[in-house]
Protein backbone atom coordinates (compact mmCIF):
# COMPACT_ATOMS: atom_id res chain seq x y z
CA UNK A 1 0.00 0.00 0.00
CA UNK A 2 2.40 2.45 -0.74
CA UNK A 3 1.02 6.28 -0.91
CA UNK A 4 1.29 8.25 -3.87
CA UNK A 5 2.29 11.82 -3.96
CA UNK A 6 2.37 15.10 -5.96
CA UNK A 7 5.49 16.89 -6.46
CA UNK A 8 6.16 20.06 -4.66
CA UNK A 9 8.60 23.11 -5.58
CA UNK A 10 10.85 22.47 -3.03
CA UNK A 11 13.50 25.20 -5.12
CA UNK A 12 11.34 27.99 -3.91
CA UNK A 13 11.27 27.20 -0.39
CA UNK A 14 15.19 27.25 0.34
CA UNK A 15 16.20 30.69 0.93
CA UNK A 16 19.24 31.56 -1.00
CA UNK A 17 22.56 30.06 -1.26
CA UNK A 18 22.81 27.41 1.54
CA UNK A 19 22.83 23.70 2.18
CA UNK A 20 20.00 21.45 2.22
CA UNK A 21 19.97 17.71 3.07
CA UNK A 22 17.94 15.49 1.25
CA UNK A 23 15.86 12.83 3.16
CA UNK A 24 14.08 10.45 1.13
CA UNK A 25 11.99 7.46 1.51
CA UNK A 26 12.51 4.93 -0.68
CA UNK A 27 9.56 2.86 -0.88
CA UNK A 28 6.61 4.95 -1.65
CA UNK A 29 8.29 7.80 -3.32
CA UNK A 30 10.32 5.82 -5.76
CA UNK A 31 7.09 3.62 -6.23
CA UNK A 32 5.20 6.97 -7.56
CA UNK A 33 8.21 8.19 -9.62
CA UNK A 34 8.23 5.23 -11.35
CA UNK A 35 4.78 4.59 -12.33
CA UNK A 36 4.64 8.21 -13.59
CA UNK A 37 7.25 8.15 -15.59
CA UNK A 38 6.08 3.97 -16.73
CA UNK A 39 10.11 3.20 -15.47
CA UNK A 40 11.08 0.10 -13.81
CA UNK A 41 10.64 0.87 -9.58
CA UNK A 42 14.09 -1.71 -9.54
CA UNK A 43 16.88 -2.22 -11.79
CA UNK A 44 20.43 -3.26 -11.54
CA UNK A 45 23.37 -1.61 -13.21
CA UNK A 46 20.73 1.20 -13.96
CA UNK A 47 19.92 4.19 -12.25
CA UNK A 48 16.68 4.09 -11.17
CA UNK A 49 13.83 6.81 -12.01
CA UNK A 50 13.84 8.12 -7.94
CA UNK A 51 17.74 8.14 -8.02
CA UNK A 52 17.50 10.17 -11.47
CA UNK A 53 14.60 12.64 -9.59
CA UNK A 54 16.71 13.14 -6.70
CA UNK A 55 19.72 14.18 -9.19
CA UNK A 56 17.40 16.73 -11.21
CA UNK A 57 16.31 18.15 -8.18
CA UNK A 58 20.00 18.41 -6.39
CA UNK A 59 20.75 20.46 -9.98
CA UNK A 60 18.47 22.75 -9.61
CA UNK A 61 18.98 23.67 -6.33
CA UNK A 62 22.96 24.03 -6.77
CA UNK A 63 21.63 26.16 -9.74
CA UNK A 64 20.55 28.51 -6.93
CA UNK A 65 23.36 28.13 -5.10
CA UNK A 66 22.23 25.68 -2.43
CA UNK A 67 25.14 22.98 -1.43
CA UNK A 68 22.98 19.62 -1.48
CA UNK A 69 23.55 15.96 0.11
CA UNK A 70 21.62 12.93 0.08
CA UNK A 71 21.07 11.00 2.95
CA UNK A 72 20.81 7.73 1.43
CA UNK A 73 19.69 4.20 3.08
CA UNK A 74 21.15 1.09 1.60
CA UNK A 75 19.75 -1.36 3.37
CA UNK A 76 15.86 -2.67 2.62
CA UNK A 77 15.10 -2.12 6.49
CA UNK A 78 16.08 1.37 6.34
CA UNK A 79 13.52 2.55 2.98
CA UNK A 80 10.54 2.69 5.30
CA UNK A 81 11.48 6.37 6.92
CA UNK A 82 8.17 5.47 9.31
CA UNK A 83 9.76 2.37 11.03
CA UNK A 84 13.53 3.72 11.33
CA UNK A 85 15.75 2.63 14.14
CA UNK A 86 17.20 4.64 17.09
CA UNK A 87 20.64 4.54 15.62
CA UNK A 88 19.37 5.29 12.10
CA UNK A 89 17.43 8.30 13.48
CA UNK A 90 20.53 9.40 15.51
CA UNK A 91 23.05 9.35 11.67
CA UNK A 92 20.43 11.97 10.39
CA UNK A 93 20.02 14.15 13.52
CA UNK A 94 23.98 13.96 13.49
CA UNK A 95 24.10 14.37 9.72
CA UNK A 96 21.32 17.61 9.44
CA UNK A 97 23.40 19.36 11.96
CA UNK A 98 25.51 20.73 9.25
CA UNK A 99 22.68 21.77 7.04
CA UNK A 100 20.33 24.71 6.68
CA UNK A 101 17.22 22.87 5.72
CA UNK A 102 15.98 19.48 5.26
CA UNK A 103 13.49 18.39 2.28
CA UNK A 104 11.78 14.85 3.09
CA UNK A 105 10.86 13.02 0.34
CA UNK A 106 8.00 11.29 1.70
CA UNK A 107 4.30 11.36 3.30
CA UNK A 108 3.95 13.21 6.51
CA UNK A 109 4.88 9.91 8.75
CA UNK A 110 8.43 10.36 6.90
CA UNK A 111 8.20 14.37 7.90
CA UNK A 112 7.72 13.58 11.64
CA UNK A 113 10.10 11.25 11.75
CA UNK A 114 12.86 13.76 10.38
CA UNK A 115 10.91 16.31 12.51
CA UNK A 116 11.39 14.39 15.71
CA UNK A 117 15.33 13.39 14.75
CA UNK A 118 16.03 17.50 14.06
CA UNK A 119 14.57 18.85 16.79
CA UNK A 120 17.53 20.10 18.32
CA UNK A 121 19.29 21.63 15.12
CA UNK A 122 18.36 25.07 13.75
CA UNK A 123 17.34 23.14 10.54
CA UNK A 124 14.21 24.06 8.79
CA UNK A 125 12.11 21.18 7.72
CA UNK A 126 10.78 21.25 3.97
CA UNK A 127 8.06 18.62 3.02
CA UNK A 128 8.75 17.62 -1.13
CA UNK A 129 6.01 15.78 -1.72
CA UNK A 130 2.16 15.85 -1.14
CA UNK A 131 0.37 12.64 -0.22
CA UNK A 132 -2.93 12.52 -2.77
CA UNK A 133 -3.61 9.00 -2.42
CA UNK A 134 -2.64 5.15 -2.19
CA UNK A 135 -1.21 3.65 -5.07
CA UNK A 136 -2.71 0.42 -6.13
CA UNK A 137 -0.45 -1.70 -8.88
CA UNK A 138 0.42 -5.03 -9.88
CA UNK A 139 4.48 -5.76 -9.83
CA UNK A 140 5.85 -7.43 -12.65
CA UNK A 141 9.39 -8.63 -12.84
CA UNK A 142 10.88 -8.90 -16.16
CA UNK A 143 14.40 -9.47 -17.22
CA UNK A 144 17.15 -9.00 -16.72
CA UNK A 145 15.80 -8.49 -12.86
CA UNK A 146 13.48 -4.54 -13.50
CA UNK A 147 10.75 -4.68 -11.01
CA UNK A 148 7.63 -2.81 -12.90
CA UNK A 149 4.19 -1.61 -12.08
CA UNK A 150 1.59 -2.90 -14.15
CA UNK A 151 -1.92 -1.53 -13.86
CA UNK A 152 -1.80 0.97 -11.33
CA UNK A 153 -4.65 3.32 -10.42
CA UNK A 154 -4.36 6.12 -7.60
CA UNK A 155 -7.19 5.64 -4.71
CA UNK A 156 -7.38 9.17 -3.86
CA UNK A 157 -7.73 9.63 0.19
CA UNK A 158 -11.10 10.25 1.98
CA UNK A 159 -10.45 13.95 2.75
CA UNK A 160 -9.57 14.31 -0.84
CA UNK A 161 -12.78 13.34 -2.39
Amino acid sequence: MPFHFDDVDVVSQVSGPGSALIVPCYMCPAVTVAIRENKPFMQFFKLAPFAAYIKKMRSALNKKGVRTRVFRSFLYHQWFMCIWTAGRRKKLRDAAQNYDAVIVLGCESATETVRACIQSTDCKVIEGMKTVGITNAQPRLRLPCHVYFQDSRIVPLPQQN
